[in-house]
């Protein structure tokens, strides 16, 4: 046989292995720390929940973690990097959604250079240990998604490098830690679908912090006053937060979405929030509130593109100011107190279309006590040209011939009348 043809039988792995070779390749080796981390991890698995055609099943110790080219084993599920005299360490474990079930409390998560750990989406139960706070390079957190109850350990404010914290969707109670006010580089804190209570920390800190979702909670007090100005998005719908909006609401310059239903908030809805430079979404529906502040703008300078102030126990006429909002589309009044007509720009923003001046797309008024005709310019909208509806009112003549009146009728006239003596 030729030397060529000799070449030409060599498998491919083996020409790999030999250019590996002259590369010093083979000589880098995972960390026998790290290693023994990835068997703990493993091992304290269900074994019945690592499935066939898994990322875990492919983890075979019998071969080395981080020199698994061109082989079946460890095909995904961890990242390695050649960081230290040409060694490979673990930088990276993230695990495929298919309901791995164990513990993370049997692992020693010494793991020096690892910088993103992500288990979300599966069944992992029991507590979130303090060993976690040893991954001092870890830039991401997400256990998303799980079943791990029981406290959080302050030490996770340690963690100083991390950037991203998911915690939602799982059993976790208690207050946070004080101690999160430490994590100075975190811009992302979702910790939506747990059982947190008590005082909100003072995070005021954390100068980048863009996105705080703590929806779904058990959170009693007063909407924290002590957060972070970087803030774009803040939710905490769905907890039992009370008493008024903090006057300071405001000088979060840079937020865009704040969405606090499903609470037990009243008092005034303040008119920073109408006169706001940077916020486009405000969901307040589901309170107690009981009345609007008029913003001194009127708001002709709001960037307000979508509001939901429904299910409250606001009164009085509605806010003609809200029909001058120019990016406004998107407005839901219902289910409050609010009598009587209905006013001239409602109807024109949803019915005539201006030159830099949104439309109503939605426009629900349902559920209160208005009363008088049906403004003119209404009445010449078409069915699928916005959505309308001014059911459950004292209207006069509202027939479901109008596509805005179907879906409810308009109340008695002796509960009209009984609201109060302005109705007719």
């Amino acid at each position: 046989m030729s030397k060529r043809n000799s070449i030409a039988n060599l498998s491919l792995p083996f020409i790999f292995t030999f250019l590996e070779l002259l590369l010093g390749v083979v000589d880098s080796r995972t960390c026998p720390g790290d290693i023994r981390v990835l068997k703990d991890l493993k091992n304290g698995l269900d074994s019945k929940s690592v499935a066939p055609g898994s990322c875990l099943s492919s983890w075979d110790f019998s071969f080395d973690p981080c020199d698994h080219i061109f082989s079946d084993k460890f095909t995904c599920g961890l990242r390695c990097d050649r960081v230290v005299s040409g060694s490979f360490r673990v930088t990276e474990i993230t695990f495929d959604p298919v309901g791995y079930s164990g513990s993370l409390s049997s692992v020693s998560w010494d793991l020096p250079y690892l910088q993103t750990l992500d288990i979300s989406d599966n069944a992992f139960s029991g507590s979130v240990p303090d060993s976690l706070a040893k991954l001092t390079r870890l830039r991401r957190l997400s256990l998303s998604k799980n079943s791990l109850s029981g406290k959080l350990p302050v030490s996770l404010g340690s963690l100083s490098h991390l950037e991203e914290l998911y915690l939602d969707g799982n059993h976790l109670q208690g207050p946070l830690p004080s101690s999160f006010n430490s994590l100075v580089n975190l811009k992302r804190l979702e910790i939506q679908e747990n059982n947190f209570s008590g005082e909100f920390p003072d995070l005021r800190s954390l100068k980048d912090l863009y996105i705080l979702d703590a929806s779904d909670n058990q959170f009693s007090e007063q909407v924290p006053s002590a957060l972070p100005m970087s803030l774009v998005e803040l939710s905490m719908r769905n907890n039992d937060l009370k008493g008024n909006l903090p006057d300071n609401v405001g000088d979060l310059e840079y937020l865009q979405v704040l969405d606090l239903s499903h609470n037990q908030l009243s008092g005034p809805i303040l008119s920073v929030l109408f006169d706001h430079p940077s916020l486009q979404q405000l969901t307040l529906s589901y309170n107690n509130f009981t009345f609007l502040q008029t913003p001194g703008t009127m708001g002709f300078t709001s960037k307000l593109i979508a509001l939901d102030l429904s299910n409250n126990d606001l009164r009085g006429l509605l806010p003609a100011f809200l029909g001058s909002m120019p990016k406004l589309s998107a407005l839901s009044l219902e289910h409050n107190m609010f009598t009587g007509m209905i006013p001239t720009q409602y109807a024109l923003k949803a019915a005539v279309p201006r030159a830099h001046t949104s439309s109503f797309e939605r426009l629900l008024l349902g559920g209160n006590y208005l009363f008088g005709p049906i403004p003119s310019p209404l009445m010449g909208l078409k069915p699928g040209s916005a959505n309308v509806s001014l059911v459950d009112n004292c209207l006069y003549r509202c027939p479901d011939t109008f596509f805005f009146c179907q879906g409810g009728d308009q109340k008695s006239l002796v509960v009209c009348k009984s609201f109060g003596p302005s109705i007719p």
